[in-house]
């Protein structure tokens, strides 16, 4: 199955298409780690990013897709696919299909991530990423400011300087202005499921496995 998550910050996605992708056997891809991995190995497509993160302007639509396209190439990704960060605007969306249709393939299903923007300010107040693996995850209510350590390696955990409160209220308004054409577009052609991400991450776990295989909804 090739399918494409969208939600806003915060909402989840990535946990989600790690579990979405050990149920289907394919690769959880983010483009946002593909983005860092090409900056830091200096590739072409790395260094054209650079240059204009450098200058201070938006990387193109073009090398954001060259960047996926290149991964969705690898062998891995044969059989289909999660893509977390990418399309995000229509735009990303034709150029998506545009590097489907060179393979003969189409997406399968979209799903989207919706949670009250008040509960997102929540959770990313209280996001924390380690320094050293840069795993997320929320700090618990008895370390308050005081950065902890990190659940998986140990590390010391850091608050991010975009998850500040105004800060998290922009990136949020940004993304429905971007995102809610997208989703719109979708609909349109009958690939979008909206998934509510409210609630523990086993309930969402539960719900986004229904979406996309709805013989498991009795059973997870």
């Amino acid at each position: 199955m090739r399918i494409v998550l969208i939600g806003p910050p915060g909402a989840g996605k990535g946990t989600q298409a790690r579990v979405l992708a050990e149920h289907l056997s394919i690769p959880a891809i983010s483009t946002g780690d593909l983005f860092r991995a090409h900056v830091e190995r200096g590739t072409p497509l790395g260094r054209q990013a650079r240059t204009y993160m450098n200058a201070g302007g938006l990387v193109p639509d073009e090398v954001t897709t060259a960047m996926t396209a290149d991964r969705l190439r690898e062998a891995d990704a044969a059989s289909g696919y999660l893509l977390d960060g990418f399309p995000r605007t229509v735009r990303q969306g034709e150029l998506l299909d545009e590097v489907l249709a060179a393979h003969n393939a189409t997406l399968d299903r979209v799903l989207a991530f919706d949670v009250p923007d008040d509960d997102l300010v929540r959770r990313l107040a209280g996001r924390r990423t380690c320094g050293d693996c840069g795993l997320a995850q929320h700090a618990t209510a008895a370390s308050g400011d005081e950065p902890g350590a990190c659940q998986q390696c140990g590390g010391a955990l850091q608050r991010r300087k975009d998850d500040q409160e105004e800060t998290v209220r922009n990136r949020l308004a940004v993304y429905t202005e971007q995102t809610e054409p997208l989703l719109d577009w979708y609909k349109a052609r009958g690939l979008l499921t909206r998934v509510n991400a409210t609630g523990s991450v086993d309930e969402v776990t539960r719900r986004t496995l229904a979406a996309v295989l709805p013989s498991t909804s009795r059973s997870v």
